[in-house]
């Protein structure tokens, strides 16, 4: 017989929509096959209805033949010819009708008990064992949701204990459910084959024994033939035992292994842990959907990574959809009011946030390391693995998130009352004028003569120290894999915020002041008018990189770094207001050579809201500040401890020299006894001129030592 196709069934634990997807073939093989088995049913049950019914026909004929002699014609007489003859019919007619008596026996037996087997007992079990595990299926999905809707605040242990129950106990209902399910439709494949044949092979054998007065030849064929389809069925029904049994271990051997697999609990990290250098994983994950303007529902899909993209694949779909581009995107944890191990992707271009959450917090991390192993575009490589391994520390930040940085976010975001209760740090281009505003005039704030800069041809500051210099040369190119080199404070990698925005610039022009909030909207008039009277319209894109320690233009080919900002110096930034596509910043720096500062004002075009970047370049002011005033805090704190030891130290020294005072005290005492005392031994003790020097000395210490204490 040919090679069946069967369900794995060790691929029943993870249910993937792979798996399901194959269980829908046999399904839809089952269907087909019980229609088809129904008709065939009905086709041989009319064979049998007939043959019953020619038996029975037989039998009344051979009846009705013998009793031709006890009717009484009234135009017919006595024919003992004729009533020989029927009688002679009536024997042969009542032989016939045994042999269909006979014949009906068989094909109950040979025909229509196989068949009737087969339609009410094997596929009403599968059909049974389906519906036992699409409620299993279904119990198992509700345990999940609700174990996923255990809030991260600390709730009573029982109900955690018994959610956590719950998604076993089901799990493992599923999965024992699906062994069997799947064992079942496996065996199917077997008995169609016997189930078709056998009824075929009884019919066919009562036919021949019917027939037996045939021709031998005829019967001698169609007994090798039937011979031969015998041995087929008994070799199919041997390779079913066979494959039965082989099924049977392995469930058992499955259910023994995979029952700690049941639980969702965080497993012990010494027996499994965390693994960061992935480039490939799949895995049911919930997504959150947008419902309304601030209400959202989540969903549980099977997600997987192909090649650089994020797809998901629900429950009987053949194909996977894409979700989002991972290439140059951003991925960290997030901390959800309803969700735990959560964690976002966000485009490379900012416009596309998807929040995910994982079933434990090995999974989520493996995510998020995937995900960045991914953005950083490794699994281009040959040795993929051990190029993960080496930026595997850059990762680290994503994965462990400052806990505090919520709240910190919460508190940085700018007011609803509108641009004007912003910090004074950023401003906007529609808010009133200020009253300093009717004083100055336009070309107070802007030179009428002041040359503009269309293109990005050099930096724009340069610091002092060389350091600065080094990181403001042009042609930099960055880190694709963000390692950090020598200078990590540059490059920003250990930065909270990272936002890339996809800008082109306009140009830029020095102005006179960097306080007024209308400097921007007269340097984006002007940029504009000149681009349209000198017929410029070429424009420079680039990725503008959002950090908490400087704006980045980045190459979006190259990946080179073409001007960097630091953010201290961004004095302003606003955008347009008419246009929300504009914005511009003020940039105020030492200049070089020169002990004045310079103030340059540089208008961008964006793909998104202008508003959205400034809004993000406020809040990375904020984050620096509130990180500077950590790092003040932490010094002065610093300096308290030293000063601390300090004064210890002095009190130490202090009662050194107190007891050194002590002790020369009663050095002196002892020897500033009277000369003519006679000692121990009868004698006088007599000083010399020097021991007598040494006691004055002795004396006056002891009192300059009494003085300073």
């Amino acid at each position: 017989m040919p090679g069946i196709e069967k369900l794995p069934l060790e691929e029943t634990l993870e249910d993937s929509p792979q798996t399901r997807s194959l269980l829908g073939v046999f399904e839809e093989d089952t269907v087909a096959m019980s229609n088809y088995c129904t008709q065939l049913y009905q086709a041989m049950q009319r064979i049998y209805d007939a043959q019953n019914e020619l038996s029975a026909a037989t039998h009344l004929t051979s009846r009705l033949l013998k009793e031709y002699d006890k009717q009484r014609f009234p135009l017919g007489g006595d024919d003992e010819v004729m009533s020989s003859t029927l009688q002679q019919f009536s024997k042969v007619i009542d032989e016939l009708s045994s042999c269909h008596a006979v014949l009906s026996t068989q094909l109950a037996d040979a025909m229509m008990f196989p068949i009737t087997q087969f339609k009410e007992r094997d596929l009403k079990e599968i059909l049974t064992l389906k519906e036992v595990f699409q409620i299993a299926s279904d119990d198992h999905d509700t345990a999940i949701n609700r174990y996923s809707r255990l809030s991260k605040r600390k709730d009573n242990d029982k109900v955690r204990a018994e959610v956590v129950e719950d998604v076993y106990t089901s799990r493992k209902k599923q999965h024992q459910t699906m062994m069997h399910y799947f064992c079942a439709l496996n065996t199917l494949q077997y008995k169609k084959k016997t189930a078709l044949l056998e009824p075929l092979l009884g019919y066919m054998q009562a036919q021949i024994s019917f027939f037996k007065l045939g021709s031998e030849n005829l019967t001698q064929q169609w007994e090798d033939f039937l011979g031969t389809i015998g041995t087929s069925v008994q070799n199919v029904r041997r390779e079913m035992e066979e494959e039965v049994g082989q099924m049977q271990q392995t469930i058992q051997d499955m259910e023994r292994s995979c029952d700690p697999l049941y639980a969702l609990c965080d497993p012990d990290p010494a027996h499994s842990p965390v693994c960061r250098n992935l480039t490939r994983k799949q895995g049911y994950l919930h997504i959150r959907n947008k419902t309304g303007l601030v209400s959202s529902s989540w969903e549980r899909q099977y997600f997987f990574t192909q090649g650089g993209n994020l797809m998901q694949q629900g429950r009987g779909e053949v194909a996977g959809g894409l979700v989002t581009d991972l290439d140059n995107c951003s991925v960290m944890a997030v901390d959800s009011d309803d969700r735990r191990f959560c964690f976002q992707v966000t485009s490379f271009d900012g416009k596309k946030v998807v929040t995910l959450q994982a079933e434990s917090r090995k999974d989520c991390e493996e995510w998020i390391a995937t995900i960045n192993n991914i953005s950083r575009r490794i699994y281009l490589s040959e040795n993929a693995e051990e190029l993960a391994a080496r930026v595997n520390q850059t990762a680290m930040e994503a994965v462990t998130p400052s806990p505090s940085f919520q709240q910190r976010h919460e508190s940085m975001r700018p007011s609803s009352k509108g641009r004007t209760g912003r910090a004074s740090s950023i401003s906007s281009v529609g808010s009133e004028p200020s009253p300093a505003l009717s004083v100055l005039s336009l070309d107070a704030l802007v030179a009428p003569d002041t040359p503009i800069q269309f293109d990005i041809i050099s930096p724009v500051t340069e610091e002092n120290s060389g350091q600065s210099k080094t990181a403001a040369q042009p042609g930099r190119r960055s880190n694709p894999f963000g390692e950090s080199g020598n200078n990590s404070s540059e490059d920003s990698e250990d930065s909270i915020l990272h936002q890339l925005f996809i800008v082109r610039f306009l140009g830029s022009m020095e102005v006179k002041t960097a306080e007024s909030a209308d400097v921007i909207s007269e340097t984006m008039r002007q940029i504009l008018a000149a681009r349209a009277i000198h017929n410029i319209f070429r424009m420079t894109e680039s990725h503008l990189l959002v950090t908490c320690d400087c704006l980045k233009l980045i190459d979006p080919q190259t990946q080179v770094t073409r001007l960097r900002f630091p953010l201290s110096a961004v004095v302003q930034c606003s955008p347009h207001q008419d246009n929300k596509r504009l914005f511009g910043f003020v940039l105020q720096a030492a200049a070089a050579g020169r002990g004045d500062t310079r103030v340059v004002c540089y208008v961008f075009e964006s793909n998104n809201d202008g508003e959205k970047i400034c809004d993000s370049v406020g809040l990375a002011k904020q984050i620096a500040f509130h990180s500077e005033m950590d790092r003040k805090e932490v010094e002065k704190k610093k300096e308290q401890d030293k000063a601390k030891e300090k004064q210890q130290e002095e009190l130490n020294k202090q009662k050194q020299i107190e007891k050194d005072l002590e002790e020369q005290s009663r050095l002196i005492a002892a020897s500033s006894r009277p000369a003519n005392q006679p000692a121990a031994d009868g004698q006088f003790l007599v000083l010399s001129s020097s021991q007598s020097e040494e006691g004055e000395v002795g004396d006056e210490g002891k009192r300059r030592g009494e003085s300073e204490a």
